[in-house]
């Protein structure tokens, strides 16, 4: 019952994004950033965003940290990362960079067997190279573009190539494989905390240093998908407009 008491409650939040979204995009005349013209949406959502964060998931973060051993911390994240180079694996095949599949590949077949289903990252320790992937990237690399800037509910910054690459990373993600529900959420989720906690010291960072956190945030956002998208060398088109 709490997990559909929360994903209604989650439904009826982007149902209210989506219509905030629509008036926004006829009346957002004062914003002139080409890639963002949807700043009204996107401000109005990343507040929405950073209260929840501040007031629930960073808290929850915070005691994950304080709780768990490093070791153990680093554990987990090491099995999510395995499960991620195992998608990565597929999204190289399709942008044809089979050299990077074949590594993400021993990558994953090392790490699973000796590393104990990833606890361990024995791939890393003998410098097996990773790749990192995702379905946006494909979209990219095919050459699409990547659309106006978004802030999701829940999910942060996107854009409208991304949002569609989530929904297809998220339909090959071994963690959905996961039968019955309860556990596949319950894997989602401490996935989730699991990343968060490992973005707390960033965070801290962010907040310090920014003056506009939303403006830095997206910023950001926009210059790393190029650089992923071009696999750290974007064409010098992309940087002037940045």
């Amino acid at each position: 019952m709490g997990y559909k008491r929360f994903y209604r409650q989650l439904g009826i939040l982007v149902l209210v994004s989506s219509a905030l979204f629509a008036g926004c995009a006829t009346t957002n005349t004062y914003y002139d950033d080409p890639r963002d013209p949807l700043e009204r949406y996107n401000r109005f959502m990343y507040e929405v965003n950073d209260t929840l964060d501040r007031a629930i998931i960073k808290p929850l973060a915070q005691g994950y940290k304080a709780v768990l051993p490093a070791p153990v911390d680093r554990g987990i994240t090491n099995i999510f990362n395995n499960l991620v180079d195992l998608t990565s694996v597929l999204n190289n095949i399709l942008q044809f960079k089979f050299e990077h599949a074949a590594s993400g590949l021993g990558r994953v077949m090392v790490n699973t067997t000796f590393g104990i289903l990833g606890l361990i990252d024995i791939a890393s320790m003998h410098d097996i190279p990773r790749y990192r992937e995702d379905f946006g990237q494909t979209l990219g690399s095919w050459g699409i573009s990547p659309g106006p800037y978004i802030v999701l509910p829940l999910l942060g910054a996107s854009d409208i190539r991304d949002t569609f690459g989530l929904v297809v990373d998220w339909y090959v993600d071994p963690v959905r494989q996961v039968n019955p529900s309860k556990p596949r959420w319950t894997l989602a989720g401490l996935r989730g905390l699991d990343q968060r906690a490992d973005l707390l010291s960033a965070s801290k960072i962010m907040e310090e240093a920014a003056l506009d956190k939303y403006e830095f945030h997206r910023d950001a956002y926009i210059q790393k998908r190029q650089n992923d998208i071009h696999d750290g060398n974007p064409p010098i088109e992309d940087e002037d407009m940045e």
